[in-house]
């Protein structure tokens, strides 16, 4: 499903290279969960928006679903990306000047709109427990509730592969372990495969493996016995 072959990642920085990610090779199953955990500044969020084709390698090469992303042009890889791909920000990334309806619908909307759009929003903002509340602008919403708002946009497309960033860095205690049971939940009835970054060992843990970064590098691949 996810192949990282060989990557990294260099930014430069005037006369000065800074190596964010050096030679990272890994494989994801389809279906699979996977967290990438690490301490801040170990190139985890580098990593996923690259694994996601929202950033490039300096070298190396992914291939998402069989498509080398690599190959592809700036314009391409947003193409798959909305064909193929989920992403959950842990900032939430809304528009604030569309509806929690309206920004579900976004990613469908891009395709240039799609039969049955409005009612799928609908469902999913129901199935996320925010029937009451579609036409409330992100300004309206909790924290909470925009995280779930961001998690119903990111399921509408059906995304073979689901990417999210600290899915639940910016929220309470409560409100985390609920955004939690509901991306695992939607993650394992639509049967998506699921990356995440996260500072949460027992979120991590809850995933089928878990990559550990250090200064750029993979320095373990743990596979999680799950009850």
């Amino acid at each position: 499903m996810l192949e990282v072959t060989n990557v990294s990642k260099v930014f430069t920085m005037g006369n000065r290279q800074l190596h964010v990610l050096k030679n990272l090779s890994f494989f994801v199953e389809k279906g699979e969960s996977v967290a990438i955990v690490g301490p801040s500044g170990s190139g985890k969020t580098t990593l996923l928006g690259i694994a996601a084709g929202l950033d490039v390698a300096s070298s190396g090469d992914v291939a998402l679903d069989g498509i080398r992303l690599n190959s592809l042009n700036e314009d391409d890889r947003a193409y798959l990306r909305n064909q193929k791909v989920g992403f959950i920000f842990q900032n939430f990334q809304l528009l604030p000047t569309l509806t929690a309806l309206e920004n579900v619908t976004v990613p469908l909307d891009l395709r240039g709109g799609v039969e049955g759009t409005n009612d799928k929003a609908i469902k999913l903002l129901e199935r996320v427990g925010l029937g009451d509340r579609t036409d409330h602008f992100p300004s309206q919403l909790s924290g909470g509730e925009q995280q779930r708002v961001a998690l119903a946009r990111a399921f509408i497309t059906d995304p073979a592969i689901l990417f999210a960033d600290e899915p639940t860095g910016n929220l309470d205690e409560e409100t985390a372990a609920e955004i939690t049971k509901l991306i695992f939940s939607m993650n394992k009835e639509l049967g998506t495969t699921l990356v995440m970054v996260t500072h949460n060992h027992e979120l991590a843990e809850m995933t089928n493996r878990i990559l550990y970064l250090k200064s750029g590098e993979l320095v373990e691949d743990k596979r999680m016995t799950l009850s």
